[in-house]
């Protein structure tokens, strides 16, 4: 069986897990604290960054880009169908034409490296990380966690608008930019930092993506020390 190395607050992570759960990937988890820099990690992953796959066959492939490609060109090669009795389909994460794949793709990157640049890595760092790493007397730095929210504001806003315009984010068809974004904001609401009342568009479009099985599972996870919101693992919020 494939193991997927993987932090349960590492969006990455959660965009690959969603990916390979839509695909029908039958995979391991086994978690890893990337601030630890354990040799054997390192040893997977010399850039010591989530998440890592090793399949079952032995190759490792290391990122949350490389993942989805893989995962998208099995899903090409061995189509999986909807279980009996099921009501949704699996996702076919890069869809469409040339074009419409690329508009995926620009999009994977705006929410894997500049949201995550932006907005979740600082305040995972601040709110989780840094208490782990500190003790649990760390107090998070105020002027970080206003510049993030100040970010993030400005993210909801381009998922409004993508959501108002689209029926999914980057098109008609849900692809690996919506999970990208998803698994963004379901950090960001694990740590209730989400202001959903300002942004109904964008809460509208992440209600859907919660309701889908893929997603639930991540749901249930916790972190130790920092629980989430009540409305967290409500689909109706």
């Amino acid at each position: 069986m494939h193991t997927l190395w993987h932090y349960r607050l590492c969006p990455h992570s959660r965009a690959v897990r969603l990916a390979l759960s839509e695909a029908g990937f039958a995979f391991t988890l086994q978690e890893e604290r990337p601030w630890e820099w354990r040799q054997e990690f390192l040893a997977l992953n010399p850039a010591g960054e989530l998440p890592v796959l090793a399949l079952a066959d032995g190759p490792v492939i290391c990122g949350a880009y490389a993942i989805a490609e893989f995962v998208a060109e099995e899903m090409a090669l061995q189509p999986i169908l909807p279980s009996r009795g099921a009501t949704i389909g699996p996702a076919t994460l890069f869809p469409g034409s040339r074009e419409d794949r690329a508009e995926v793709r620009r999009l994977v990157d705006w929410f894997l490296i500049k949201m995550h640049r932006d907005v979740t890595r600082d305040m995972i760092q601040e709110k989780v990380t840094a208490r782990m790493t500190n003790g649990p007397g760390h107090q998070p730095d105020a002027a970080y966690i206003q510049a993030c929210r100040t970010n993030l504001r400005y993210h909801l806003n381009y998922i409004d608008f993508l959501a108002y315009q689209r029926r999914w984010l980057a098109g008609d068809t849900l692809s690996f930019a919506d999970f990208a974004a998803a698994a963004q904001l379901s950090c960001l609401d694990y740590l209730g930092e989400v202001p959903w009342g300002e942004h109904q568009t964008a809460k509208d479009w992440y209600a859907r993506i919660k309701s889908r099985p893929a997603l639930r599972p991540l749901l249930t996870e916790r972190v130790p020390g920092t629980p989430p919101p009540l409305h967290y693992t409500n689909v109706d919020f």
